[in-house]
């Protein structure tokens, strides 16, 4: 009887704990717009996910992937999505109609590595008078930033013969094939090219970037997110913040993470990627004020803003989750610096 009683009451116990086990947090859904990881400082979303950065940080990360801003924006908007990569400009664009759902919180790839590059014999800015220059259209991203890195050096683009071409990769091989004679690409791109006969970097990401301190891409939450897991968020931003810390400590670690992705590159090419974002890396957090209202100013120059109403940066623009993030971890003195 007595033995009859304990299993009874084993049962029962083992009956009553079974039925409250700890719910499961919700994962943090994050929209990107990339289908794999890409050869750029933004794939550490993606490697976090791999390396296991965001489950030391105790979130659960899932990656929603989609083409392009505009599903970005409608996922997240629509409930889909908890965060997203998105651009500057399609976020000052919402802001501008009158939705202040959204907040950018960190930017996990503020600056595109982007250079131009050139045939050989165009050996300075000057003697691209005369030439023609690839585009992806009139109006683009690398249009309106090669036009304000080429104004800056005194050369007007629209002087020159302007050809729109689509993407980075098929204004490579026109560059490579001798179609056109200099033409905006990512670092990436660059590298990508089989045959660089005859081909040179006319100018440098580094002095791309100094010329046109545009932040391209930033991560968003809804306000709603950021009032009801607001741990969440901070969770995310400082497993991103840190494994920009590794893979600028260590580019080979980027180069290694990396190799299964794009198995038609070589671990040199990879190695030489890596070592070109020592400097681009979000260690910081990636949302300076000064670089965002550089940004935001700029964007507002564009005709697509040329009836809007100002802003503040502070309307769609929420530091004190990167705060919060190097409060924890420290800043680093890099050229990722968080002015506010």
């Amino acid at each position: 009887m007595k033995n009859t009683i304990v299993k009874f009451l084993t049962i029962a116990v083992t009956a009553i704990l079974g039925s409250f086990q700890p719910v499961q947090a919700e994962p943090v859904r994050l929209v990107v717009t990339h289908l794999e990881p890409p050869l750029v400082p933004n794939s550490i979303m993606d490697l976090a996910v791999e390396l296991g950065y965001f489950k030391r940080e105790g979130v659960e990360v899932e990656l929603i992937r989609v083409q392009q801003t505009p599903l970005a924006l409608a996922a997240i908007l629509g409930g889909e999505g908890d965060m997203a990569n998105v651009s500057v400009k399609a976020v000052l664009l919402l802001r501008t109609r009158g939705n202040d759902t959204l907040k950018a919180v960190t930017s996990p790839n503020k600056s595109l590595p982007f250079l131009i590059a050139a045939k050989a014999a165009i050996t300075n800015s000057a003697d691209l008078t005369g030439h023609s220059f690839g585009v992806g259209r009139i109006g683009s991203l690398d249009y309106a930033l090669s036009k304000r890195v080429l104004d800056s050096q005194g050369i007007n683009l629209d002087d020159l013969d302007i050809l729109t071409l689509g993407q980075p990769s098929v204004r490579a091989q026109a560059l490579a094939a001798g179609q056109i004679d200099a033409t905006t690409m990512s670092i990436g791109t660059w590298l990508s090219i089989p045959d660089k006969t005859g081909l040179s970097i006319l100018i440098t990401p580094d002095s791309y970037y100094a010329a046109a301190p545009v932040v391209n891409k930033v991560n968003v939450v809804t306000e709603e997110f950021l009032k009801t897991r607001r741990a969440d968020a901070i969770a995310v931003v400082r497993a991103l913040t840190k494994i920009s810390r590794d893979f600028a400590a260590n580019p080979s670690e980027w180069a290694n993470a990396m190799a299964p992705h794009k198995p038609h590159m070589t671990q040199e090419t990879l190695q030489t990627l890596a070592e070109s974002f020592v400097g681009s890396w979000s260690v910081n957090g990636g949302i300076g004020r000064t670089e965002l209202q550089f940004t935001q100013d700029w964007v507002f120059q564009t005709d697509d803003f040329k009836d809007a109403t100002s802003i503040s940066l502070d309307d769609w623009v929420d530091f004190t989750v990167a705060d919060q993030v190097l409060r924890e971890i420290g800043t680093l003195p890099d050229s990722d610096q968080p002015s506010r």
